[in-house]
């Protein structure tokens, strides 16, 4: 059985693509950028600290603050959408 455009489990698998997407962008600039490509992007500086460095530190955690305003934003388009939101 198809699910319909409306139905739970279409929200839901939405929701757990946009997880899925933001979740693989956070794991990118973490550990990606942070300890895979840390030497390559250790030749640039940022803010007077290799780059590499910089991504482990402190670069992960800004984009995962980022990705949560935009899962917040994905978030109440998709409750409007399904007409599950609170307003």
């Amino acid at each position: 059985m198809e699910p319909t455009e409306k139905s739970p489990r279409s929200y839901w698998r939405k929701n757990l693509r946009y997880l899925a997407i933001l979740l693989s962008f956070w794991f990118l600039f973490s550990y990606g950028c942070g300890i895979l490509l840390a030497e390559p992007l250790n030749q640039v500086t940022f803010a007077g600290f290799p780059l590499g460095f910089w991504f482990a530190q402190q670069g992960s955690i800004y984009v995962f603050v980022i990705l949560i305003f935009i899962y917040v934003r994905l978030m109440n388009k998709l409750d409007r959408e399904f007409d599950v939101d609170e307003a």
